[in-house]
């Protein structure tokens, strides 16, 4: 089933402006930056991480670390691939002991995928504490799961989807509502 473009929520300057105040927001609330690090989600919320952590050094002087978690094995929908062996979650392994990790993510919906996230940290160790960072709040929750820093909310149906495109991996830097479209 194709897709058209509903709405064009943001362009490039808007997304600066909301990464710029989401890396005030996230310095604000974090008083030990140089115990945080940013978890990006794949693949767009590495790119946002990235971004945040440039915002973070030009602002505050400080280099916060970012990493990557595969949550591959952790996810719980039917359209997975099969999960990992138990000794093999998780590609990248990055210290979490007494850390204070920020998930970031482009776009909540369900919560599942945090979820996932959240086990895969929990099997590298102990953090100090957890935050989500959401670029979309997309609402339609099925877990009781709620961002500390979010972009935009976006209240949409469940049969239109969001995307956010980024330079880093779609060439440009949008956000855009998408309906199917039945072909006749």
């Amino acid at each position: 089933m194709d897709e058209k473009t509903k709405a064009r929520i943001m362009d490039g300057s808007k997304i600066r402006r909301v990464l710029n105040r989401l890396a005030t927001e996230v310095i604000e609330r974090n008083r030990n930056l140089k115990n945080l690090t940013l978890v990006g989600i794949r693949t767009r919320g590495i790119h946002l991480a990235h971004r945040l952590a440039k915002l973070i050094r030009d602002l505050e002087g400080v280099q916060v670390p970012v990493a990557v978690l595969d949550i591959t094995p952790y996810r719980d929908d039917a359209s997975s691939p099969a999960k990992q062996a138990p000794g093999n979650k998780g590609k990248v392994k990055f210290a979490v002991d007494k850390k204070d990790i920020l998930l970031v993510d482009d776009v909540l919906m369900t919560g599942r995928t945090i979820r996932a996230a959240m086990e895969g940290l929990i099997d590298l160790g102990r953090p100090r504490s957890i935050q989500l960072l959401t670029f979309i709040d997309r609402g339609h929750r099925e877990l009781p799961i709620r961002p500390d820093f979010i972009g935009k909310t976006l209240p949409t149906s469940r049969r239109e989807k969001v995307h956010v495109r980024l330079k880093e991996s779609d060439g440009t830097d949008e956000v855009l509502i998408t309906e199917p479209v039945k072909l006749r």
